[in-house]
């Protein structure tokens, strides 16, 4: 495997700016207002809060509380932490997989709007990540930093702890792991009923495998791109390799790189245009699913 592009490569026009810093201290603050309206509560519930030790396998079911702290194993042996998201009666569950640098707080936004949506949804911290966004545990309890593809055990364990939600299951990923999500897909081909890729591109080389495993991928495909030529032109090659005759480029009039294009205080100017084209595609693919008790 070749040594990642950097994020500071990938994510200039974002990284290190003032809305950033923002969006990192509303991330905060949210976060503060959850622990307070949660309080003790969460410690009460079938989930435990915190599993630091990658020894002690978590409980298969989260906490019955509409957003909560969940631990689950990798098949390396280690612990990956995310947020659960609960909607009420969800079409689907959404994984959500974080962009280089980042963290599982990229989508302390983008998920509740999801469960406004009617979709439950769960974002990790994966192995290769930082703090864009806030802490990213998960690889902090790495010894040495993980690579783009190393990541994809922890893709493959969020997807193994969904099975007991008993829902059909979307994977959406961000630059990096906007690659890894084909290689998950047509890894589990029975397991992911529709795709989400924000600026996807051969993050993982030597070679093309990215649009290698797009090809082998069947369902549903949304794929959007940042406003610049070079994120289209990234894109475009895994865009044409998928196998699906279900698929959608989006090309924003005004975009970000990942699933920053739909975080409003980073791009104030075009989130909710985004945001209306990730809407017609889900609606798209499950108007005639009904919801699920």
């Amino acid at each position: 495997m070749t040594k990642p592009v950097s994020a500071e490569q990938q994510l200039s026009d974002i990284r290190g700016g003032d809305l950033v810093k923002r969006h990192r201290l509303s991330t905060r603050r949210a976060a503060l207002a959850i622990l307070v309206l949660l309080g003790g509560c969460q410690q009460a519930a079938d989930q435990p809060a915190t599993q630091e030790s990658a020894n002690e396998p978590m409980p298969e079911q989260p906490s019955m509380m509409p957003v909560s702290r969940v631990d689950f194993l990798a098949n390396d042996g280690l612990t990956v932490s995310g947020k659960f998201y609960r909607a009420t009666k969800p079409k689907a569950l959404i994984l959500l997989f974080h962009q280089a640098n980042s963290s599982m707080d990229e989508y302390a936004t983008i998920a509740p709007k999801l469960v406004e949506m009617g979709y439950s949804a769960l974002a990790i911290d994966q192995r290769s990540g930082g703090t864009m966004f806030g802490k990213n545990l998960t690889a902090a309890r790495m010894p040495t930093p993980a690579s783009y593809g190393d990541a994809l055990h922890d893709l493959d364990a969020a997807l193994k702890w969904s099975s007991s939600m008993h829902l059909p299951v979307i994977v959406w990923g961000s630059s990096y792991s906007a690659a890894l999500v084909f290689e998950l897909a047509a890894k589990h081909p029975g397991d992911v009923s529709a795709v989400l890729a924000f600026s996807p591109g051969e993050y993982l080389g030597p070679g093309t495998p990215v649009a290698a495993a797009a090809a082998k991928v069947r369902v549903p495909v949304y794929v959007s791109v940042g406003s610049d030529a070079a994120e289209l032109s990234a894109a475009k090659p895994v865009f044409e390799a998928i196998g699906s005759k279900r698929k959608t480029l989006h090309v924003p009039k005004i975009g970000k790189h990942g699933s920053s294009t739909l975080i409003a205080e980073l791009n104030k100017d075009g989130a909710a245009a985004n945001w209306a084209a990730v809407e017609t595609f889900l609606q798209a693919e499950n108007e005639e699913k009904p919801p699920i008790d």
